[in-house]
């Protein structure tokens, strides 16, 4: 029997309650073929950088963190840690709730510990990504806002 996911809102969402999270984790998980049940984190920017500075060496805030399981613990899925702040500060720019947003992160999060890396991965992980997303009723995925960003950047740099 697979366990709920454990999720801790440390940083309230509008919209989002922790049951409601849970399931949408679990559902994610499905879909992504993660093995194990993940913990999900939401909290402030401070923390995002406290944690980004600790496992990565960023001195930094980010929107989402993904620590894999180690190999070695059963049924585990790994740590998802999400900015409740940078979600809401996306979700204005883009147009759609914090709710939306928080959830894009966790997808995010999820491909990660399913062993997705966008960095190395010629475009699988935008590809499953964009699927999920639309799957789980989703905007816009995250790597491809990222990408669409560095296109009108590029844009923008080429026009001057």
């Amino acid at each position: 029997m697979k366990m709920s996911p454990t999720v801790v809102l440390n940083r309230r969402v509008p919209g989002l309650s922790e049951r409601g999270l849970s399931n949408f984790v679990s559902s994610a998980c499905r879909a992504a073929g993660l093995k194990g049940t993940p913990t999900l984190l939401v909290t402030n920017s401070r923390r995002m950088r406290q944690l980004n500075a600790q496992f990565r060496g960023k001195d930094r805030a980010t929107d989402v963190l993904s620590f894999p399981s180690p190999i070695f613990v059963e049924g585990y899925g790994g740590d998802i840690a999400v900015s409740a702040d940078i979600a809401a500060r996306n979700a204005r720019v883009l147009g759609h709730s914090t709710a939306a947003e928080v959830k894009i992160l966790v997808l995010h999060g999820v491909l990660h510990l399913a062993g997705y890396d966008h960095e190395s991965d010629n475009g699988q992980m935008a590809e499953k990504e964009l699927r999920l997303r639309r799957k789980l009723g989703l905007p816009a995925a995250l790597i491809e806002r990222a990408a669409v960003k560095r296109r009108t950047a590029a844009n923008l740099r080429s026009r001057t």
